[in-house]
C-alpha cells in the first residue's frame, strides 16, 4: 500500500462514506412505512466523488448492517431489516451508486444530472417493488406511499449533491 495513492484514497473514501451513510440514517424523519433519511444523499455523493468505486462503500454499508452492525436508519440492523419494508431501498443503494458513478466518469454535465436522477429513481423503484412484495400492498398504494411522497426530497438531495460536487477540486 505504501506509495499507492489511488488505493489509499479508495480506502479512506470508503471509510468516510460508510460513516456518512450511517450518519445519514440517524438523520431521520419518521414516516410510514419508510422513514425519510439522508442515506440516499450520501450514496449519491459517494458516486459523485468515487465514481463507479462508490459501489464499494455502499455494498459494505449494506453488508455491515445485514451482519448486525447498527448502521441502518436509527441504528437498526440485521438481515430482518432487508426483509422488512425498507429492504428494497437499501438493496437499491448498490446499483444506484454504480449508475451514478458511471455517469460521473463522463465529463458531461447532462450525464451527471441524468445519473443522479436515474440513481435516485432506481432507489425509489426498488423500494416500491419491495414494499409490494414484502407487505402485500397494492401497487398504486405502494407507489404513492413509497415513491411519490419521496420524489421532491430525492430531487432536492440529488440537486444538492450536484451543487456540492461541482465545488470539489
Amino acid at each position: 500500500m505504501f506509495g499507492d495513492l489511488r488505493r489509499s484514497r479508495r480506502i479512506a473514501y470508503t471509510s468516510v462514506f460508510i460513516g456518512l451513510i450511517t450518519l445519514g440514517g440517524w438523520i431521520s424523519v419518521p414516516f410510514v412505512p419508510v422513514p425519510f433519511t439522508l442515506q440516499t444523499f450520501f450514496v449519491l455523493l459517494a458516486a459523485a466523488v468515487m465514481k463507479r468505486e462508490a459501489v464499494i462503500p455502499v455494498t459494505l454499508y449494506v453488508l455491515l448492517g445485514t451482519l448486525g452492525l447498527p448502521v441502518f436508519h436509527n441504528g437498526v440492523a440485521g438481515f430482518g431489516i432487508l426483509l422488512g419494508p425498507t429492504g428494497g431501498y437499501l438493496a437499491g443503494f448498490i446499483p444506484a451508486a454504480f449508475i451514478a458513478g458511471i455517469a460521473y466518469e463522463s465529463d458531461s454535465v447532462a450525464l451527471h444530472i441524468a445519473g443522479l436522477a436515474g440513481a435516485a429513481l432506481l432507489i425509489l423503484l426498488c423500494g416500491v417493488a419491495w414494499l409490494i412484495g414484502s407487505t402485500g400492498m397494492a401497487p398504486a398504494a405502494a407507489f404513492i406511499i413509497g415513491m411519490a411522497v419521496f420524489v421532491p426530497g430525492e430531487a432536492a438531495k440529488a440537486g444538492a449533491v450536484y451543487m456540492i460536487e461541482r465545488q470539489l477540486p
